[in-house]
């Protein structure tokens, strides 16, 4: 197959490039395009065929659910057989935007989509390229990350076809994306709203809005549950990771300076190549042969939009061994550190001053 990539820009549309895309869509192919968070690999969710089409293209397991994506806040009774009073609220503060909610789903809602369960999730994209190519085509999207399976999340479109070029139909590109970490899940599904994924709306966020809410222990967890059946996409196997082996190391600067410094030069003594991911802040107590800036600690937006990046990079330069500074567990921290920690494989060496 040959993956076509078209070029658009929202402030001066396309309309050829929808009209390819949507034709693409509504036949049951697949389109990668960009959102607010990362870069969605996109097929008609009404279509179990398009669906499936997704989990191979991916090599993804067919029982991570993928995520619905619409253009109006209405597909919510098309999609949902009980929508809840606190999904309407949650809709009016933060769609379109980087939140996904999980609610029953309706018969309408093939389980190829679902992942076999009960539930959907469903978010409404701000990024002006999803919103259009999800009116425009007519279908409702379902769109994990553009990505191989386990690989981090692609934030460009050079990314996507890194990963995917002649599995899929079609690429658009529209440039870099904003967030560069994939939405918040929350699940609507209990008496109390559980967030299933953190993501750039936090937990205090959403309690400004619905009052209690609660975080998903699979989440707050340091060991992965090889029992644990994912509710939503992210929850059970390890994802956004790079070929070489990652590991975080967390405990006071000095601290974790040091400890970085020794391991990278125990192993750069055999031969081989290590990376250390460090903050802009920190980023001159470390002495590998790559030190990679990931941002600033005072703007966890900077972190977040580069950590993709930087973990691909990584596969570019050939490295086989990574150690991470860990990050805040609070606000858009908490994300971070919920995909550092699923990109390591949940190795974590905790140090003392």
């Amino acid at each position: 197959m040959e993956t076509i990539i078209r070029e658009y820009n929202a402030d001066h549309p396309d309309a050829a490039v929808m009209q390819q895309a949507g034709q693409i869509l509504r036949a049951g192919g697949l389109v990668a395009f960009p959102t607010e968070t990362v870069y969605g690999l996109g097929g008609d969710a009404l279509n179990p065929e398009a669906s499936a089409k997704i989990y191979a293209a991916k090599g993804r397991p067919s029982d991570n659910p993928l995520i619905v994506h619409i253009a109006d806040k209405n597909a919510l009774k098309v999609l949902s057989s009980d929508v809840p009073d606190m999904a309407w609220k949650l809709a009016d503060h933060f769609w379109p935007g980087p939140l996904t909610m999980i609610m029953p789903k309706a018969d309408i809602v093939p389980r190829q989509t679902t992942g076999g369960l009960d539930t959907v999730a469903i978010r409404m994209p701000s990024h002006p390229t999803a919103y259009e190519l999800i009116r425009s085509s007519g279908v409702y999207i379902a769109a994990p990350s553009a990505n191989t399976s386990g690989r981090p999340s692609p934030t460009t479109a050079q990314h996507v076809a890194g990963d995917l070029s002649g599995r899929i139909d079609m690429i658009i590109d529209s440039g870099k994306v904003d967030i560069g970490l994939e939405s918040t899940i929350v699940d609507l599904t209990g008496e109390v709203p559980t967030i299933l994924r953190p993501g750039y709306i936090t937990k205090k966020m959403l309690e400004e809005v619905v009052g209690r809410v609660e975080i998903d222990k699979a989440i707050l967890s340091d060991k992965e549950d090889p029992n644990l059946r994912p509710k939503a996409p992210g929850m059970k196997y390890k994802h956004y990771a790079p070929k070489g082996d990652l590991v975080i190391v967390e405990g006071p600067a000095d601290a974790v300076a040091a400890k970085i410094n020794e391991l990278t030069d125990e192993l750069e003594g055999q031969n081989v190549k290590c990376a250390v991911i460090a903050s802009q802040e920190n980023i001159d107590r470390y002495h590998a042969g790559c030190v990679m800036n990931i941002g600033q600690r005072s703007n966890e937006e900077s972190i977040a939009a580069n950590l993709y990046a930087v973990l691909r990079e990584m596969d570019d330069l050939g490295v086989r061994k990574i150690y991470s500074e860990s990050f805040s567990g609070q606000g858009l921290g908490a994300a971070i550190m919920n995909r550092l920690i699923k990109a390591a494989g949940h190795q974590i060496i905790r140090v003392q001053d």
